[in-house]
């Protein structure tokens, strides 16, 4: 999966006429870093994907479907591409199939006691519903704390910084729905 990943983000940065010194300042992480992950030599974590999908102007989900998944319109299980973030434990299922809808749907698993942090650039492209499917996630919204029990759902406001918190002793589940805006 690394692989697939650091040839997505390659790809995306060379179909730009950018250099990695260019990919670096946009998405404000270190040059060496985006020549690791380009060449699967490291894993990035989620905040990182955050920022480089939104240096290129994409949302995260666009960016990890481009890398992982075959157009159709069945993804069956099996094939629903799984990454975890290597920081956190984080883990992210992309459930829906490649198409031209500009909606993608995400499961999220949040291990407890886990916080992921997300730059604002992550959601200048989007609207996003998270759904809580089980556990407890906080949802940090810029300077606005959100406390979601299973079964509450979120709209999202204008891109802050956000911060995704598990503060409870158990696992987290939760639905991302991202509608890409032009």
């Amino acid at each position: 999966m690394d692989q697939r990943i650091g040839a997505r983000i390659r790809t995306e940065r060379e179909s730009r006429g950018w250099s990695l010194s260019d990919l670096a300042e946009k998405a404000s992480v270190s040059r060496a870093m985006v020549y690791k992950v380009e060449r699967g030599e490291s894993s990035p974590t989620a905040n990182m994907l955050g920022k480089l999908s939104g240096a290129f102007g994409l949302s995260m989900s666009t960016l990890m479907a481009r890398a992982e998944i075959q157009h159709g319109r069945l993804l069956r299980k099996a094939d629903q591409p799984v990454w975890t973030d290597p920081e956190t434990g984080y883990l992210r299922r992309h459930v829906s199939p490649r198409s031209d809808m500009p909606l993608d749907l995400v499961n999220v698993t949040l291990p407890a006691g886990k916080e992921v942090p997300m730059p604002a650039s992550a959601y200048a492209f989007l609207r996003q519903l998270v759904w809580v499917l089980s556990g407890e996630l906080v949802f940090v919204e810029g300077p606005t704390r959100h406390e979601m029990k299973e079964g509450d759902c979120l709209e999202l406001g204008p891109p802050t910084d956000c911060v995704f918190k598990n503060e409870s002793r158990r696992e987290c589940v939760y639905a991302v729905a991202a509608l890409t805006v032009s």
